[in-house]
């Protein structure tokens, strides 16, 4: 099975409304590791380590997120090395 490391940023209203906790719930029952991580601006960040049809999954998922939230944008980041994600074997909220 081929794994891919994939990380975006979601904009919109995604803070305060449970997204972190909902993609960890995604992440999980996906089997994917990685974090989501609130971040200054206001937006998202998602890191997301698994199978490449997971990982797709979970992508789609972020395009809506949980039902209290607004996603305005899913941007993909490149990810420069997979050393923070094979630290991690769940997915975490931070």
């Amino acid at each position: 099975m081929s794994r891919v490391t994939r990380r975006f940023r979601i904009a919109g209203k995604v803070q305060g409304v449970y997204f972190r906790h909902s993609t960890r719930g995604e992440a999980r029952r996906l089997q994917i590791a990685g974090y989501a991580e609130n971040l200054p601006d206001g937006s998202v960040d998602v890191l997301a380590h698994g199978a490449v049809e997971a990982v797709e999954e979970l992508r789609r998922w972020l395009h809506r997120g949980p039902g209290s939230a607004r996603v305005d944008s899913v941007t993909e980041i490149t990810v420069e090395s997979q050393v923070s994600v094979t630290s991690t074997p769940e997915f975490e909220v931070r």
